[in-house]
């Protein structure tokens, strides 16, 4: 395998920035292509740093493109720049520019951690032509909720400069929105992972249920753990397996999840 930092232009976000991938050396075919996004807290580099996603990737002959997007939500921010137009439009752009990897949306899958969670469901359910699966750890998925009710003032600076006292519920940037007018029969396959020890737990919890009830296929699981990097670094070779294996994941038409039973 191949680890690249990537230094380049954005015209959408108007300066320069970064990617990490992992790139194939072997084989014929352009492979696979995992887009892997970063929590609130991290960068391009956070993946790499962190977790074996190198080795993991190598194992599965799969590419993975991980872009720095900061405390974005990826949106394009009312008071900043515009991380999704970069993350939907510019960035597939760039990659296919610059690497060789498979433009197929059958061979092309989306996941993140916490932010990078939400971001990786809101990309999949947006656009869902675009992917074979998506995944999300320990995701923050109900941003909605977040908006109104975390009072942490890194939190409240971050939703003014991203939405500008718009309220997020019931727009694209709601994700139980989107899966309540989602076109089942269009989604990619879902899975979703949470620690039970995660404070997100509960978040993630009533996205499954939203997906039980709207009748969204969702393979999720809530198994111990907390909002780490221990946690990610088991859970997203879970999810590489679910990209990756040779029968592909689960697809839509098989029954829909379960709402997880309460935390006792």
């Amino acid at each position: 395998m191949a680890l690249i930092r990537v230094d380049f232009a954005s015209e959408a976000l108007e300066l320069d920035t970064s990617m990490t991938v992992v790139l194939p050396q072997d084989g014929v075919e352009p492979p696979p292509l995992l887009y892997l996004l970063h929590g609130l807290t991290d960068d391009d580099t956070a993946w790499t740093r962190f977790t074996s996603i190198e080795r993991y990737a190598t194992e599965r002959g799969l590419a993975v493109v991980m872009p720095q997007v900061h405390r974005s939500f990826y949106a394009d921010e009312a008071y900043g720049m515009k991380f999704w137009t970069f993350l939907s439009d510019e960035l597939p752009r760039l990659v296919h520019r610059f690497f060789k990897v498979s433009d197929q949306p059958r061979r092309t899958y989306v996941a993140g951690l916490s932010m990078g969670g939400y971001g990786a469901f809101k990309w999949a359910l947006r656009e869902p032509h675009r992917f074979a699966a998506a995944a999300s750890l320990s995701g923050a998925l109900d941003l909605a909720y977040l908006q109104e009710h975390d009072d942490r003032p890194h939190i409240r600076a971050l939703m003014d400069r991203v939405f500008a006292g718009r309220k997020a519920g019931g727009t694209d940037d709601d994700l139980l929105h989107l899966v309540r007018r989602a076109r089942v029969d269009q989604l990619p396959p879902l899975m979703l992972r949470c620690g039970t020890e995660d404070y997100l737990a509960e978040i993630n919890q009533r996205f499954a249920g939203v997906c039980a009830e709207a009748g969204v296929t969702l393979d999720s699981a809530f198994t111990p753990g907390d909002h780490d990097w221990a946690y990610w670094d088991r859970e997203i070779q879970q999810v590489l397996d679910f990209f990756t294996n040779p029968r592909g994941p689960v697809r839509p038409g098989s029954a829909p999840a379960r709402p997880p039973a309460p935390r006792p």
